[in-house]
């Protein structure tokens, strides 16, 4: 950011100052979510660290989506929190580009790495002879990489767009955390540029890995649909169906607040949207992933039984 590119030296979130009466439920309520999402994901990121039995490209993927998903919230959440408890609101310029830049990152990061996991289970169920060969750990690891680096180019590029504007005042945010299209509406002169490139990296980076995810899953559906055995047809929707529900929860929320017309945005429904695919989704992920697929099931329990015996044990 430029030294002169802005005359506000801190914002304030208005965040649901709208509901004094609900506040402290719903700190309780975010709180509660917060916590089940990072003791979830922690969960899920060790059980399959645990047992090499999980040391596959598909679980390598989803221990890459759980410490994404407790970087993702920890950049929104704690702040949200405070923010609710002392009904103060205020973050500081470099303090909101920071938030910014974060959520972006993890945001597309999120995007592409969803992606990935359905390229990954295309192959294994459409080519599954050269599964191992195909899925090797360099090529996963690529993906992964190649994931986490568009979410930093595309997080410092946006963020050092926006904040390359001139902010004058007002500095009042109608969201509950800095995010790109509230931000803009207070940037004094033409934003219409800004707003054309937010429109080009959520067709690009979030709605081209959402068409990718669809491509995959058309050839999936129509291998499963050609698999003579029932049990076949069943065991592969199985490995498919918690990705599925994720990449639903994800991509809803993300394509209606970023890709529908600027004439309909509305604050609130802004807030509630990125209240469900900042917190709600990042909590149900591990408990999706963790209620449908057995495998995962299995090693929790295994992992639990060794913890329960290690503690007899010493007793």
């Amino acid at each position: 950011m430029s030294n002169h590119s802005s005359l506000v030296s801190e914002f304030i979130f208005v965040g649901f100052s709208g509901l004094p009466h609900l506040r402290m439920l719903l700190f309780a309520l975010v709180l509660s979510m917060y916590t089940v999402s990072l003791a979830g994901n922690s969960i899920i990121t060790t059980v399959i660290k645990l047992n090499p039995a999980l040391h596959t490209p598909m679980y390598f993927f989803l221990t890459n989506l759980s410490l994404l998903e407790i970087c993702y919230t920890t950049a929104i959440v704690p702040k949200m929190l405070a923010n609710l408890l002392s009904e103060n609101g205020r973050i500081s310029l470099w303090g909101c580009a920071t938030q910014m830049y974060f959520f972006t990152l993890f945001g597309i990061t999120e995007c592409c790495l969803l992606a990935a996991m359905a390229y990954d289970r295309y192959v294994a169920i459409c080519n599954p002879l050269r599964y191992s060969v195909v899925m090797n750990r360099g090529v996963c690891a690529q993906l992964s990489v190649a994931s986490w680096s568009v979410g930093v180019m595309v997080g410092l590029g946006q963020t050092n767009y926006v904040f390359s504007l001139t902010y004058c005042g007002p500095n009042r945010i109608n969201h509950f955390f800095c995010d790109i299209p509230p931000l803009l509406t207070l940037a004094c002169g033409d934003t219409s540029m800004n707003v054309v490139a937010v429109y080009m990296v959520a067709v690009l980076f979030i709605t081209a890995p959402f068409l990718l995810i669809l491509t995959s899953y058309v050839y999936i559906i129509t291998s499963i649909l050609r698999t003579p055995s029932a049990e076949g047809r069943r065991k592969a929707f199985s490995t498919c169906s918690s990705h599925l529900i994720v990449v639903s929860l994800f991509y809803g929320s993300g394509i209606i607040t970023y890709l529908r017309p600027k004439s309909s945005y509305s604050a609130s429904s802004d807030k509630l949207l990125a209240l469900f695919y900042t917190v709600v989704t990042s909590m149900l992920n591990p408990i999706i992933y963790s209620l449908r697929n057995k495998e995962v099931k299995v090693a929790l329990m295994k992992t639990m039984g060794r913890k329960l015996c290690c503690v007899e044990c010493k007793k």
